[in-house]
């Protein structure tokens, strides 16, 4: 597991990543700044690396995960509902690669900035 923070404003958002094929190619590209935007309970932004569908893909995630959505090159952070969910579930807009868990979810509805920088932590 590596650790990875997201500054997001003034809002610390701490996360492990896994040993993915695309946790890698996202940790070797750090650090990232970006500029991110909402869906929901979802905060998303753009990344420079292109990585593709991994076998454990999946649409539907739990609410903390740190995921990178391939069909549009992003890192997402995960907390509720977004405008794809059925009910309260977490989901993406479309398949997502699962790269990470967030540590100190209960920051993650306070969320209301756009500038993120991401960095080992």
């Amino acid at each position: 597991m590596s650790r990875v923070i997201f500054s997001i404003g003034d809002l610390q958002v701490e996360s492990e990543f896994g040993d993915s094929t695309t946790a890698r190619m996202i940790l070797e590209a750090l650090p990232i700044e970006a500029s991110g935007n909402y869906w929901g309970g979802e905060f998303y932004f753009p990344i420079p690396i292109e990585a593709p569908l991994e076998n454990t893909a999946r649409e539907v995630v739990e609410p903390g995960t740190v995921a990178y959505w391939p069909q549009g090159a992003c890192l997402c952070i995960f907390w509720g509902p977004t405008p794809a969910s059925q009910g309260g579930e977490c989901r993406a807009a479309s398949l997502v690669n699962l790269v990470g868990r967030v540590l100190n979810p209960e920051v993650l509805p306070r969320l209301k900035a756009r500038r993120v920088k991401v960095s080992a932590g």
